[in-house]
């Protein structure tokens, strides 16, 4: 069963922040604030992957809704009232974040589309809706199982959260796994789930600035970071190619031993990201073209397999390595050397 917040910014971050006398009073209850607010989204999207996992079951997710997905905007105007006041035309809007939202959307559709063949989502059209300026300074942004939602910030911390393309893609991606894999939220398949977001989502950042392995820089947040964060030292959220690194403001365990029960998936995700990393920069290249490939396709190949461990999800890249391109070893060399690398 899905239980998944899916929001790009770990609860105990804001916590942490809230708690940080060090800032100024405004900025750690826009902080205290966010992570509030993080429960109540959380019980919608228990309820929309518990009903995605239903249809799924009676097959209602086979019958294709367009040949491609319309993209909408929506503006909560800083209330919380989803999905807020409707954009007209957001493509063109005054509103630098709608225009944002509608073109970033837009290029997650192109890019799900062109590099894996999927429609949307769901792989059937469906719809792809975001609620823009949703509350007061939040410093968030979330897939909350039907739509995006995406806070303003509060300016210091953290920026407007539509400024981050692998935000955005790593929060569609989360739509993708609750159409898919439908990996739950807890034990390996939460940090599996945070991580194909994260794998999505950089390499969704890369293809749109047209980089390879070797230019990218792996960053998860990077864009998001405000003037505050980044005089702390803090330079991203998550860094795949080094989940330990001390810049991150969320860094994360680098080997699967380390992982430990009840951990946050936005933690336990770090030895995956790794592997996916270490694998795209072991072939070279674009992220997308191969190793990219692998993970597509063991993320929807394989049917709902909520419980998923890594150590199976490793064995099933390994063995779609070698399925997808029998003639080209490097690529199942470079996926083996990914997950050596974290103990698996």
């Amino acid at each position: 069963m899905l239980r998944c917040t899916c929001f790009i910014v770990p609860k105990d971050v804001l916590e942490r922040l809230a708690g940080d006398r060090q800032l100024p009073q405004d900025l750690r209850k826009a902080a205290a604030d966010s992570a509030r607010i993080t429960d109540g989204i959380r019980r919608m999207r228990v309820d929309a992957g518990e009903l995605t996992a239903i249809g799924q079951t009676i097959g209602a997710h086979l019958l294709q809704l367009a040949p491609s997905p319309k993209v909408t905007v929506y503006d909560c105007r800083n209330t919380q009232t989803l999905p807020g006041t409707p954009v007209a035309g957001p493509g063109n809007a005054k509103d630098a974040t709608a225009k944002r939202t509608f073109k970033e959307t837009t290029g997650v559709a192109k890019f799900y589309k062109s590099v894996f063949g999927r429609n949307s989502i769901d792989d059937a059209g469906m719809t792809m809706m975001s609620s823009i300026h949703y509350g007061q300074k939040y410093n968030n942004a979330m897939w909350n199982g039907s739509q995006m939602v995406y806070g303003d910030g509060d300016t210091k911390l953290f920026v407007d959260f539509t400024r981050g393309n692998d935000v955005i893609g790593h929060e569609l991606t989360h739509g993708v796994t609750q159409h898919s894999l439908q990996l739950g939220y807890s034990g390996d398949a939460g940090g599996l789930n945070e991580s194909l977001s994260d794998c999505f989502g950089s390499m969704f950042r890369q293809w749109e600035a047209k980089q390879d392995v070797a230019q990218a820089d792996w960053l998860i947040g990077a864009d998001i970071m405000g003037p505050t964060a980044k005089a702390k030292g803090f330079t991203c959220l998550r860094n795949m190619a080094n989940p330990a690194d001390k810049a991150a403001l969320a860094a994360q365990p680098v080997h699967y031993s380390q992982l430990t029960p009840g951990m946050d998936p936005h933690y336990s995700s770090g030895p995956p990201n790794l592997a996916f990393a270490t694998a795209c920069k072991a072939l070279g290249g674009k992220s997308w073209e191969r190793i990219g490939q692998v993970w597509y396709a063991a993320l929807t190949t394989s049917g709902p397999d909520p419980s998923m461990t890594m150590p199976k999800f490793a064995a099933r890249t390994r063995q779609l390595a070698t399925q997808l391109y029998p003639k080209v070893a490097a690529v199942a060399a470079a996926v083996d050397a990914g997950w050596t690398t974290v103990g698996l």
